[in-house]
């Protein structure tokens, strides 16, 4: 079977809710699920949290940057950390446990290579946009640091697919489209269920095209991409600036600037990163 005949057949088979995914996205999946019931307190989402450990490493780790503990008082107890965080910023680490589970079985050092850099792209997208949605864009802050997290996540899942279907990603990324990537992209989205919105900005990102300054979640979301210091292995969005030329994108934001605002952002973002990876 050629390229694009296991692109069009993995992306049939994401129609149909046919996703491959590891046992222990499964496990995080009902996580997650257990976490939005609004019936579940802040003590059991505690006691379910300390039985992931990575989860309950990152939300500590997330509860003390700088972005959420701005009097700097340390927490260390994951209790005090997810009553600091709130449940839908614990939300978005699920998500990120999630992601980084898509790629738990990859072997292959090439792939592996790939799945490291794209990781590291997603959580400077999201820290930059959790910053530039409160700071410039005024969209809800979670919601970008959400988006950020699983913008990558249908090429997540390809990568973990392609030791099954050696040379699925060469080719043009323009190929992968053209065969069925963005549906891919939006079926593991919405088993992830993510937010409508967030499905609409990651589909506005996939579209590439943003108002500058950013006016809604999806412009707060393609910025974020464009400035990540780290571009994705995979996908170089059209129009994109790049990370070496991030430095010509500035606009005016109130009495200052974007570049003001980032510079002053930097020990934010440096540490929301730092939370996620």
């Amino acid at each position: 079977m050629d390229r694009p005949d296991v692109f069009k057949q993995i992306a049939a088979q994401a129609a149909r809710g046919e996703l491959a995914f590891p046992t222990s996205v499964e496990a995080s999946l009902t996580l997650q699920r257990a976490l939005n019931d609004p019936d579940c307190h802040i003590e059991a989402a505690a006691r379910l949290v300390q039985a992931e450990p990575v989860l309950a490493a990152r939300t500590v780790a997330l509860a003390n940057s700088v972005a959420y503990n701005r009097a700097g008082n340390e927490v260390t107890s994951v209790r005090s950390a997810v009553q600091r965080v709130g449940f839908r910023t614990l939300g978005a680490l699920v998500a990120a446990v999630v992601v980084r589970q898509l790629d738990s079985k990859i072997a292959n050092p090439a792939l592996r290579a790939k799945a490291d850099q794209l990781w590291q792209h997603s959580a400077h997208v999201a820290a930059l946009a959790q910053v530039i949605a409160r700071k410039v864009a005024q969209v809800d802050p979670e919601t970008a640091l959400f988006a950020g997290i699983v913008h990558e996540v249908g090429a997540f899942y390809l990568l973990s697919r392609v030791e099954e279907f050696p040379g699925l990603l060469d080719g043009d990324p323009e190929e992968w489209i053209e065969h069925g990537e963005i549906e891919i992209g939006r079926a593991v989205l919405l088993k992830l269920g993510v937010p409508a919105a967030v499905l609409e900005a990651v589909e506005a990102l996939w579209n590439g095209m943003r108002a500058l300054p950013p006016e809604t979640l999806g412009d707060t979301l393609m910025l974020a991409n464009d400035l990540a210091p780290v571009a994705s292995p995979l996908h170089e969005r059209p129009g994109a600036a790049g990370p070496q030329s991030a430095a010509t994108i500035d606009f005016v934001v109130g009495e200052g600037t974007l570049a003001s605002i980032l510079a002053e952002s930097a020990d934010e973002v440096r540490s929301l990163t730092a939370a996620l990876l």
